[in-house]
């Protein structure tokens, strides 16, 4: 019977997911408390109506709670799932258009590039403070980070508090499901061995799960094969990540939007269309109104509660309440060896094993050399973009555009910053100073 705080509640998509696993999970944390916490009453209230929902139909096993009160929903806390934005899809438009105004070439603009940076400065504060009241009020408690951009945050949880935390991504399930239809394995046999950094990883060894044979040459062959349709069935483009394995080796994991971010020339093969902002909203809305009709009674539950999401928050909760030493694939924690060749105290994704005494990370050697030189340009900027985002510092902020690839001019950097910070300057309190 534990404490579990969920923080961005009035998420439709963090809390729909992890309602799911909380309630598959009900039998190994039956009994315990669930808060919800949202700083929008009006969402939280629909969401926390959602978990009631959900609970009696599962026959009651969490006490739910709810409360726009932070501080005093962290009494007591065992575990604290955060995830959190500000206006995310609002802001990164602009994020996005703006550099591209410019004649920055960014495919994403959301961990990467201008918008990466203006995205973690927005976040940064706002995770710090979450992250003070924990010290403040349950220092022991076990943080779980889902907001992006994750590698820059979790830096700042790392550099400027003394928790104990990871950073979780579903990232390296989307490439097992590119494997899967290359090969037609079903993705749970899939068993990678990937590291690097969040959103710019490399799968290093790929087998199956129970016979340990060798699935890299059949996935070589059938991703350049069958192309075309594994990219339709997959709902992504591949060309830039078959471009990158067939020049550096490995495959880069998750997807050619992600892993773009950081690559200089990504747009040759991505395009420079963005993020499908239109698209989503509607999708958003659309899935606000089946919460609704989950909550009303008018859809059945029955099968939200007997299958979990694949997010790996709640295993990890339970792993380490039971002490299971169990495997994961990927986490994001401090380098402490793991990666040889990236600096120790950089945030790396490598596999990880659970217990009661938290997430111990895997040691998968080096990375091969060109793919670590690629990551070691990203670690620097995540130094910067952490100060600029902790400080206000503004040359902190200009040097992390300096540095990025896909900036190719000082003018366009300096202009590019001065837009941003006028445009964002409501959401980055730091600057302000």
């Amino acid at each position: 019977m534990t404490r579990i705080i969920l923080i961005g509640a009035g998420s439709y998509a963090f809390g729909y997911a992890t309602f799911r696993d909380l309630f598959h999970a009900r039998d190994a944390l039956r009994g315990s408390t669930i808060t919800l916490v949202d700083i929008n009453p009006d969402t939280l209230a629909m969401m926390t109506r959602f978990a009631e929902r959900l609970n009696t139909e599962a026959g009651n096993p969490y006490h739910i709670e709810s409360t726009t009160d932070r501080r005093a929903a962290l009494i007591g806390a065992e575990f604290v799932i955060i995830s959190v934005a500000v206006k995310r899809n609002e802001l990164w438009r602009h994020d996005f258009h703006i550099p591209l105004k410019h004649g920055v070439k960014q495919v994403l603009g959301e961990n990467g590039g201008p918008g990466g940076l203006f995205h973690a400065m927005r976040n940064i504060p706002i995770l710090l403070d979450i992250a003070r009241d924990i010290e403040a009020i349950s220092p022991n408690a076990f943080v779980i980070n889902f907001t992006n951009p994750e590698g820059r945050l979790c830096q700042a949880l790392n550099r400027y508090t003394n928790l104990r935390f990871v950073g979780l991504c579903h990232g390296i399930d989307m490439m097992r499901r590119v494997v899967s239809l290359t090969i037609g394995i079903p993705s749970d046999e899939i068993d990678p061995l990937a590291g690097g950094l969040n959103h710019f990883s490399w799968v290093l060894s790929l087998r199956h799960r129970d016979t340990s044979e060798d699935l890299y040459p059949s996935f070589r062959e059938g991703i350049h094969a069958r192309a075309e349709t594994i990219e339709a069935e997959f709902g992504h483009t591949l060309r830039l990540s078959r471009y990158l394995m067939d020049q550096f080796g490995y495959w880069p994991l998750p997807s050619d939007d992600h892993v773009g971010e950081y690559i200089g020339y990504a747009w040759e093969f991505c395009g420079l269309e963005g993020y499908p902002f239109d698209r989503i909203d509607r999708e958003s809305a659309e899935f606000r109104e089946q919460i609704v009709r989950w909550t009303s009674g008018q859809d059945g539950v029955a099968a939200l509660i007997d299958g979990g999401s694949g997010e790996r928050a709640i295993p990890i909760i339970v792993g380490m309440l039971q002490n299971t030493h169990q495997y994961e694939i990927s986490v994001n924690i401090p380098n402490q060896g793991f990666i040889t060749n990236l600096p120790d105290g950089a945030i790396v994704e490598v596999p990880a094993v659970v217990d009661a005494n938290g997430i111990h990370g895997v040691s998968i050697g080096a990375l091969p050399e060109p793919i670590a030189a690629l990551a070691r340009t990203q670690v620097s900027i995540i130094d910067r973009v952490v100060e600029a985002g902790v400080h206000g510092d503004h040359h902190a902020a200009l040097q992390a555009l300096l540095l990025d690839p896909v900036v190719n001019s000082a003018q366009q950097a300096e202009v590019i910053l001065a837009e941003l910070l006028e445009v964002h300057r409501p959401y980055l309190p730091q600057f302000q100073k």
